[in-house]
């Protein structure tokens, strides 16, 4: 049992252009934030209150919150959602993501196990 909660919020919340701009900017070398930032964005421009309206109105005022995300958890606590645990995903460590992924546990505080070789 739970709730699936999907926003589209593309770009960490900046958008689908945006992001393509973001795109070319990590290729010249900028990780994901940094690509943000000197767009000037902010590194993550989500905003969870709709799901916390959901949630409220659901009558679901305590989660298991399912995310790797601390800033996830952060504002629903804000917003009135208590988050009774943060559950971890796993993530698929490979050559092609493993930069993206150290991007996210090293700037952002998500809860990465990256300990696979090559990470």
């Amino acid at each position: 049992g739970g709730f699936l909660v999907y926003l589209r919020q593309v770009g960490r919340g900046i958008g689908l252009y945006a992001k393509l701009d973001a795109y070319a900017l990590q290729d010249s070398g900028l990780d994901t934030y940094e690509a943000n930032l000197a767009l000037g964005r902010g590194e993550d421009e989500r905003d969870y209150t709709a799901v916390a309206q959901m949630l409220g109105a659901l009558g679901a005022d305590r989660i298991r919150l399912l995310s790797n995300n601390p800033d996830k958890a952060a504002q629903l606590e804000r917003l009135g959602i208590t988050i009774e645990e943060r559950v971890p995903t796993g993530v698929h460590l490979s050559h092609a993501n493993a930069r993206y992924l150290v991007a996210k546990r090293d700037h952002t505080a998500h809860t990465l196990d990256l300990s696979a070789p090559g990470a």
